[in-house]
């Protein structure tokens, strides 16, 4: 073997050796952002219940435009598309929401933003055609199509994107942390205690001979109360006498 054949297969070795040490130092890179740290860019804890938060990102999502794709009390997702400044390409961001409850009536809210770019792609096809009448003659048939083909797919970490979500999310929170002070407004004043008073010494028994004596005392008699006597009518009011009915005297009989 020459030694030209030797240095072209060594440099040849060398380009590789740099470019796998390249391709590794980005992964590496890559991975290294990973660190899985305690931030709260995509989540946050809200006083909410699972269903009241999930329905509040929903609420967030159709107000700024998003097509609505699942909502449930778990969990929820919608999409967007942007038309870039490229005439040949346009951008999609799909939005994944997920609810989970917490101890104390809360919740956590995790959102992740999905971001893919798509151009458009044209494609070309040829077709023959046989005439049967002219022979074997065959006019060559050309079309061409568009598609769109997706070039790129990103997660968004853009801290102050997340930020702003969470703050329209909490527009649409219901308010109990201002419902709580009005209600403890209207309750009213609580009344003081009465001061406790010492309890009075229960009194003695009474002697058993006392007792006794109470229960041989006889009961009074009622009273009768006096009736004013009653006016003799007058003698013109009484009725007269009656008079005495005449009985018939027989005579008495004669012996013969």
């Amino acid at each position: 073997m020459s030694c030209t054949s030797l240095i072209a297969r060594g440099a040849l070795l060398g380009a590789l050796a740099t470019l796998a040490g390249c391709g590794g130092s980005k992964g590496d890179s890559m991975l290294m952002r990973e660190s899985f740290n305690s931030d709260d860019t995509y989540s946050r804890s809200v006083a909410a219940t699972s269903p009241q938060a999930c329905e509040a990102a929903r609420r967030v999502l159709l107000s700024q435009g998003y097509a609505v794709t699942r909502a449930d009390a778990a969990a929820v997702e919608g999409s967007k598309n942007f038309q870039l400044k490229e005439a040949d390409q346009s951008e999609q961001l799909n939005l994944r929401i997920s609810c989970a409850t917490q101890d104390g009536g809360k919740a956590q809210i995790f959102v992740s933003a999905l971001q893919d770019r798509y151009a458009l792609k044209k494609s070309s096809t040829s077709a023959s055609v046989g005439v049967g009448v002219l022979g074997s003659l065959s006019l060559p048939v050309g079309s061409s199509g568009d598609s769109l083909v997706r070039v790129s797919s990103t997660t968004v970490q853009d801290a102050a994107f997340y930020k702003r979500f969470f703050e329209r999310l909490n527009s649409y929170l219901p308010k109990v942390t201002e419902a709580a002070p009005a209600a403890a407004s209207a309750m009213p004043a609580s009344v003081p205690a009465a001061p406790h008073l010492p309890a009075a010494p229960a009194s003695a028994p009474a002697p058993a001979t006392s007792a006794a004596a109470s229960s041989a005392t006889p009961a009074p008699a009622p009273t009768t109360v006096a009736q004013p006597p009653v006016a003799p009518l007058p003698v013109e009011a009484q009725d007269p006498p009656p008079a005495p009915a005449s009985v018939p005297q027989s005579e008495p009989a004669t012996q013969p």
